[in-house]
């Protein structure tokens, strides 16, 4: 087994290496069993918004001799506008409650996407991610928040262990049911 580091990213190669974790694990590109049991991801950034999201809050990657072999990206709410596929997400967040707080008055960001190659699954690294994640936040926001495809089982269950709470499900225009979920790195 080799040794996993994690660190931010830093530069291009790390950028680069994101994107094609990202690539191999789309749900365009990973067989209907693989989503199942394995799970995917649904976005697909370009090399330019995902360095532009890596400035102010650059994102969370775990490399192994070198290698990018997992990811958790920062997206902070200035960059709601930045994805077409996610303006709905947005507008659905800030009027949400949880514990009497309105969630567009607090201060949240979006966990853009979470990823781990296949040969480094069943490691703790997902954990290690939001540990990180959430040690690094917890002075500058009270929430990370994101959305996961009900039929991503593995992806749920790996959140919930994390801390996720789900604040809400709802069935999208397309028939996809998604799970609003919320981790509180105040506590």
């Amino acid at each position: 087994m080799s040794e996993v580091m994690m660190t931010f990213a830093e530069n291009e190669q790390h950028l680069r290496g994101i994107l094609a974790l990202q690539k191999l694990n789309h749900k365009k590109n990973v067989t209907a069993q693989e989503a199942t049991e394995q799970g995917f991801v649904t976005v697909s950034h370009s090399y330019e918004l995902l360095a532009t999201m890596n400035v102010d809050y650059p994102h969370t990657v775990a490399l192994a001799k070198g290698k990018v072999i997992a990811y958790a990206l920062v997206m902070l709410r200035k960059f709601g506008d930045e994805i077409p596929v996610l303006l709905p997400m947005f507008a659905r967040l800030n009027d949400l409650i949880y514990r009497g707080q309105r969630i567009g008055d607090s201060r949240y960001f979006i966990m853009g996407q979470i990823c781990i190659d296949k040969d480094f699954r069943g490691r703790d690294i997902f954990y290690k991610l939001y540990e990180n994640l959430r040690k690094r936040t917890q002075n500058d926001f009270d929430f990370i928040l994101t959305e996961v495809a009900a039929r991503n089982k593995r992806s749920l269950r790996a959140h919930e262990k994390a801390g996720f709470e789900t604040l809400k499900i709802y069935t999208a225009p397309d028939g996809e049911k998604w799970h609003i979920i919320l981790l509180d790195v105040r506590r």
